[in-house]
Parts: C-alpha cells; sequence; structure tokens
C-alpha cells in the first residue's frame, strides 16, 4: 500500500517549535542529515518510493469559468496550512505508514531536540477491484 506522508509548515503541539528560519545552520543541517538517513534506510528495506521538500511560497489557483483565466490567490502570510515537503512510502499496512511518520515526526530541530512535527499521512486512491466471468 502506497502512503503520502505530508510535512506542514507547523510544529508539534508546544514542543520544542521554533521555526527553521530561525535555526542555526547546523541545527539545518543535522535535520537534513536525519531526513536523508529515514530515506536511506527506508530505501534499503524497499518501503520508499519519492520525496521532495517544497518552498513556502505558493499560489492557489483554480478555475474561473471558460475562457477566463485561472484565478490566483496567494501566497498566504499564514503557512501553517502549505505542505514543506512529502514522502511517498510503499508499505505492508496503514500502522507501519503510521510508525514511519512518527519516527519522521522525531526529526531534530532546535537545540537538536526532535520538532515533533505533525504529518499528515494519507493513502494512495486505489481503483476498485473488477471481477469478471
Amino acid at each position: 500500500m502506497k502512503y503520502l506522508m505530508l510535512k506542514h509548515y507547523r510544529g508539534g503541539p508546544g514542543i520544542n517549535f521554533t521555526p527553521m528560519d530561525e535555526w542555526t545552520p547546523e541545527e539545518v543541517d543535522a535535520h537534513m542529515q536525519y531526513m536523508n538517513d529515514f530515506a536511506d534506510r527506508l530505501r534499503d528495506s524497499g518501503e520508499f518510493v519519492d520525496s521532495q521538500a517544497l518552498s513556502q511560497e505558493g499560489t492557489f489557483v483554480r478555475y474561473d469559468g471558460e475562457g477566463r483565466p485561472p484565478v490566483t490567490d496567494g501566497p498566504f502570510a499564514e503557512t501553517k496550512d502549505l505542505i514543506a515537503g512529502w514522502m511517498v512510502i510503499d508499505v505492508e499496512s496503514q500502522e507501519r505508514a503510521y510508525e514511519l511518520a512518527g519516527e519522521l515526526s522525531a526529526a531534530p530541530g532546535a537545540g537538536g531536540e526532535p520538532i515533533h512535527e505533525w504529518l499528515e499521512v494519507r493513502p494512495f486512491l486505489t481503483a476498485p477491484t473488477t471481477v469478471t466471468e
């Protein structure tokens, strides 16, 4: 089963949340090393599919009718709902996806302490099985 783990620009429940732009370069390096080591471990186990970090900048776009340009808005000053990055994993169960998300949430932040970051875990939508006779 494939799952998407979304990292958000919001910290954990009041525990060690210092925005990344306030971290020292060494703290950022340690966080990125944790992320890379985590992905390497999943590559070794065959559970890693892909991952990317995303910029804080972004624009919401929607359709506004035939022949009209798309409507845009943003970026928004409040970034808590924007996605910082994502990782796709291919695991045996939802429980394993949650276990891995918990580990990823422990990435170090300011002072080298776990950031307790919220991750959104979403299964890929799969097509229903077709039975033919």
